[in-house]
């Protein structure tokens, strides 16, 4: 596949799961029957998972779940997967990260919505992955999943923006083939909380974690950010995952987990 730096992208968006979700291809397959199929079959997988796992629809799998109108094994096998990785999640950091949000009431009510982004968006991906010699870069809601074929290929260039400027670009990664996830007051951060005390995290703006995998890294960016002042520190322990965090004061710090992308 001969490529320059300089071919443009082909670009697709549509709009699930309540987020902008879009589409760069370059190479062999942009604008072709194969590339609208791939598009059409990664946008019904978003869309199948929004019916069960969407926490604003009441009759989706997931709410009813919640209500107790259903046990998981009534469910897809999907419910069963998802709720394995916000478990692990939650051990992983301590319980601040949860499938389980505490209510105003104390009552905990069923959220996975910090595992089910980044797990759809890399799952639906797989479709994109089926297209001979073609290069991707899936977004959902900024977080990205990319592939580039040809090593010396250029790569996808990922901007991380300010957390309250998003005119203002802290850092680029140069994305080959991996993952970019971002958490943060900018991305659904009413919603975020440290579900040992329901309360919005302190000391942190935002988190983004690049790795091979953008279900760990929207997973890890999530919890980081619920820890708080402690994101840094949590961040150190996760191997094959790098990051960048935004401070509440402006400032910031990488930690590098030697993540290849």
């Amino acid at each position: 596949m001969n490529r320059t730096a300089a071919e443009a992208p082909t670009r697709y968006v549509e709009h699930v799961m309540g987020m902008p979700i879009s589409l760069a291809l370059r190479g062999r397959h942009t604008t072709d029957r194969a590339a609208r199929d791939a598009w059409a079959e990664v946008m019904t997988e978003l869309r199948d998972v929004d019916r069960v796992f969407s926490t604003y629809r009441a009759d989706s799998v997931i709410s009813r779940l919640g209500r107790g109108e259903v046990t998981v094994e009534d469910c897809v096998p999907e419910v069963a997967e998802v709720l394995a990785l916000a478990a692990a999640a939650e051990h992983d950091s301590g319980g601040a990260f949860s499938a389980w949000l505490p209510g105003p009431d104390g009552v905990r009510w069923l959220d996975p919505s910090g595992v089910v982004k980044g797990w759809a968006t890399e799952r639906a991906a797989a479709w994109l992955a089926q297209l001979p010699d073609t290069d991707f870069c899936l977004s959902a809601g900024g977080d990205l999943t990319c592939r580039t074929l040809d090593p010396d290929g250029p790569p996808w260039r990922i901007g991380i923006e300010h957390p309250t400027d998003p005119g203002r670009v802290l850092a680029v990664l140069p994305v080959a083939t991996g993952a970019v996830a971002t958490s943060g007051t900018a991305h659904r951060g009413a919603h975020l909380v440290d579900a040992r005390t329901g309360l919005a995290p302190t000391g942190v703006a935002q988190v983004t974690v690049w790795g091979d995998s953008l279900t760990a890294a929207d997973i890890d960016a999530t919890a980081a950010f619920a820890l708080g002042s402690g994101a840094a520190v949590w961040l150190a322990t996760r191997p094959g995952r790098s990051s960048f965090v935004v401070w509440a004061d402006g400032s910031t710090t990488t930690v590098d987990g030697s993540a290849t992308i």
